[in-house]
């Protein structure tokens, strides 16, 4: 900890979404005084910190004036960070205190405005999503941190007290990092919602869809957590099943976005996974020419007739 900083700091949640809320609840089981929860408005936000105050036995706050914790904790998007840092570094010295912030994609150069005043700053990160009322758990989640020497030290401790799992990075490897955090999750959400709106195809729709897949999503998880990626791969591809992926291509005409993304998955596979006869499925799932991807477009060329568009 830092000169004069007591083991356990007393903190400030700043922006009490669902990043600030699971996080200030997950350290208040791990027994750190969580003193404010600072709203960064004065409508819902306020409702909000509010009602996690109470959980989590903290003060409600509106404004940096009043916030006297040892560690401030900015969980608010990244466009809002260093405006809301320069807020805080108004109030005074900061020597001896500590301005932590969230954001997978920013580094810590964000909060420099704290630093100028003498806060040791760093960017913590949990590879973790946060959606709607779901507060997971932090145990055993990644926290990627990168700053000050003083901060980094009391960033990982705090992690590692509420059962985390930190680990140092590089300023210029964290955009690499939030793209890899949003392939993980947002991502495959979209893939998810893809999937979806391809059981329409079968007559499967809605809610009905989503049941009805998720037995196989969780054991497609299951198989790449305990054999990875390459040993939990299956299906056409990787037999190398010519003709199913021609047919699977031909229905999904129907839905053009869905193509474009079977596609590049296909082709992904080939680059990344085992598969047999990638020669024929190489040219089989080559990009469509944009100005022939419509079914009447190609009709007409194969029919020799010019395409009015």
């Amino acid at each position: 900890m830092l000169p004069g900083m007591h083991a356990a700091p007393s903190i400030a949640i700043v922006g009490p979404g669902n990043l600030g809320s699971a996080l200030a609840l997950s350290l208040a089981r791990a027994g750190f005084t969580v003193e404010f929860i600072v709203a960064h408005g004065s409508g819902k936000s306020l409702q909000r910190a509010r009602a996690l105050a109470r959980q989590v036995q903290a003060r409600p706050a509106l404004s940096s004036d009043d916030v006297t914790a040892d560690l401030v904790w900015f969980c608010v998007p990244d466009s809002q960070i260093a405006p809301a840092a320069r807020l805080f570094a108004r109030t005074g010295s900061w020597k001896g205190r500590v301005a932590l912030h969230s954001s997978g994609a920013l580094t810590s150069d964000e909060l420099e405005s704290m630093r100028c005043k003498g806060a040791a700053v760093a960017s913590v990160h949990p590879l973790m999503t946060f959606v709607g009322r779901s507060r997971p758990e932090l145990a055993g989640v990644p926290f990627t941190i990168e700053g000050d020497p003083a901060a980094v030290r009391v960033a990982r401790r705090i992690v590692k007290a509420a059962g985390g799992d930190p680990y140092l990075i590089h300023k210029q490897e964290k955009a690499a990092y939030h793209a890899w955090g949003t392939f993980a999750s947002p991502l495959l959400t979209a893939l998810l919602a893809v999937t979806q709106e391809v059981a329409t195809l079968a007559g499967v729709r809605g809610e009905r869809a989503r049941r009805r897949m998720t037995p196989i999503l969780s054991r497609t998880l299951s198989n790449y957590a305990e054999f990875g990626a390459s040993r939990g791969f299956s299906g056409p591809i990787i037999r190398g099943d010519v003709e199913t992926v021609r047919q699977h291509l031909r229905v999904l005409r129907a839905l053009p976005a869905a193509r474009e993304v079977y596609v590049a998955l296909a082709r992904a596979a080939l680059e990344y996974l085992p598969a047999k006869n990638k020669h024929a499925l190489r040219p089989l799932l080559a990009p469509d020419d944009s100005s022939n991807s419509r079914p009447g477009a190609r009709r007409q060329q194969r029919e020799g007739k010019p395409h009015s568009g």
